[in-house]
């Protein structure tokens, strides 16, 4: 009998592990660093191969690997539960599902198991795990889309007994099987045991000295980040966290748009907005890609229709260069699908020349304005302008346009900040990085509140003078009558 080896030697190997995983997904590995990796609600059953032809050193490797991946998972009765099935000719259930709800337990009882040392029945064992390990008695979770079943299959040989037809009952059952072969393991019994995609579900390693490295593969299988805590998320302003997704929310006075992102707090006002974009030589054609996508994240947040917000497109270089008018387009797939077609200029950078475009030009009833709604100019530049801006800037303020600045890279903030209208810090946005834009696209709001309508005040006071006219009259006249 091979010697059980202290609970610290496996702590050690844990400790080691770190060096395998090198690789995890950057997010997975950040995620799990910081404590905000989860694993879903998950029965997990292991099904280790003992037989003859795994060597007592082997299977203690075979250990070393279950509590490295362990050591991985958000264990706990109401998140993951764990059991372990041993098989060689016969079956054995080392620790079932129910018996262990802490890590420490779990690689103790790990550390106990020895090998059966006898043949290969993985058809016998994988009917046992679905009969036995899975079932309620052993600690199993009544069936829910909420909860996931996993069986993870260690072998190392041929199995002396059929395993396609049980495999397939199992994954009938909605367990999920990943099958890891080693050495000299039949190939195509992998494949008739694991689920589908065969590419996620089936691992082979060489031997039983380097399983380890398939931790990491575990790990991020298992691994469930809370994405909020992350910033993995796009919510302008409340994210609520739920296992491997979220959901956006608003505060107090805000309104959910109907993009499940944006929020808006005067989601019923009607906006021309205009978006004169920077298409000089030194964007360059892979950041002129992005620019059309922070157009259309901004777009997102948007509520577009025939009454509400219109928006047109100008692209500027030497030249100006109207892509659509206000108007135009009065849905977002439409919207977008044309921002994507915007062919990228090139040459110089005429942002004054722009600037008096849009004053003069796009915000005028001949390219779709309306009378009477707030006109909002969101200006895009990643340089020095070639020509002055200071008049034009200042005359589109005056004609009481809401005007953002956004630049890039060699943008000068002196002038982005004379475009922006005030307060400064809430119209003009820079970063030195363009794939940095989308958090810019998260911070720029364009809440148009309607303003109330004179008319309609005036009318109102109108009316209150004439009721408070009529009853004084009739005061005067219930004095006299009675008087």
């Amino acid at each position: 009998m091979t010697p059980t080896p202290p609970l610290f030697l496996l702590l050690l190997g844990l400790i080691g592990a770190h060096a395998t995983t090198a690789a995890v997904d950057v997010r997975t590995a950040a995620a799990m660093a910081a404590g905000l990796c989860k694993t879903r609600p998950t029965d997990i059953v292991f099904i280790i191969d003992s037989s003859r032809s795994v060597r007592p050193s082997e299977f203690e490797q075979v250990k070393v690997f279950l509590a490295k991946v362990i050591e991985g998972l958000d264990v706990g009765p109401n998140a993951t539960r764990v059991g372990v099935v041993n098989y060689a000719s016969r079956v054995k259930n080392e620790v079932s599902l129910k018996t262990h709800r802490t890590k420490a337990g779990l690689i103790k009882a790990v550390t106990k198991i020895e090998p059966l040392s006898t043949g290969t029945m993985t058809g016998l064992a994988i009917q046992f795990a679905l009969n036995v390990a899975f079932s309620e008695g052993e600690g199993a979770r009544i069936k829910s889309p909420d909860i996931s079943k996993v069986a993870i299959i260690v072998t190392d040989g041929r199995p002396q007994d059929n395993v396609k037809d049980v495999a397939q009952r199992a994954r009938d059952a909605g367990i999920e099987i990943f099958a890891i072969g080693v050495g000299r393991v039949d190939m195509s019994t992998l494949k008739q045991m694991a689920s589908d995609p065969l590419d996620d579900h089936v691992d082979y390693v060489e031997s039983y000295s380097v399983i380890e490295k398939l931790t990491k593969k575990f790990q991020e299988a298992f691994c469930v980040s809370d994405l909020c805590a992350t910033g993995d998320h796009d919510c302008e302003q409340v994210c609520i966290s739920s296992p491997g997704s979220y959901k956006c929310a608003c505060k107090d006075g805000f309104t959910l748009m109907d993009d499940g992102r944006s929020c808006s707090a005067c989601s019923n006002s009607a906006t021309d907005v205009v978006f004169l974009i920077d298409g000089s030589k030194s964007v360059r054609p892979e950041n002129f890609e992005l620019v059309k996508k922070w157009i259309n994240q901004i777009v997102d947040k948007l509520d577009v229709s025939d009454s509400k917000a219109h928006v047109g497109l100008v692209q500027y270089s030497s030249s100006v260069r109207q892509e659509f008018p206000l108007g135009r387009y009065n849905n977002k797939k439409d919207l977008k699908d044309a921002v994507k077609r915007m062919a990228y200029m090139e040459r110089g950078t005429m942002t004054g020349q722009a600037l008096r475009y849009l004053t003069d030009n796009s915000f005028g009833p001949g390219q779709g304005a309306r009378p009477g709604v707030t006109k909002v100019g969101i200006v895009f530049t990643d340089g020095r302008s070639q020509d002055y801006i200071g008049d034009a800037a200042k005359k589109a303020k005056e004609h009481g346009f809401k005007m953002y600045a956004v630049g890039v890279g060699n943008a000068v903030e002196d002038e982005l900040k004379e475009i922006a209208s005030e307060p400064t810090a809430e119209h003009y946005f820079y970063t030195a990085d363009f794939r940095a834009m989308t958090q810019i696209a998260k911070k720029l709001q364009i809440n148009i509140c309607q303003e109330e309508d004179p008319c309609e005040c005036d009318s109102l006071v109108k009316f209150q003078k004439k009721v408070e006219d009529a009853l004084q009259a009739l005061t005067k006249k219930y004095i006299l009558y009675f008087g």
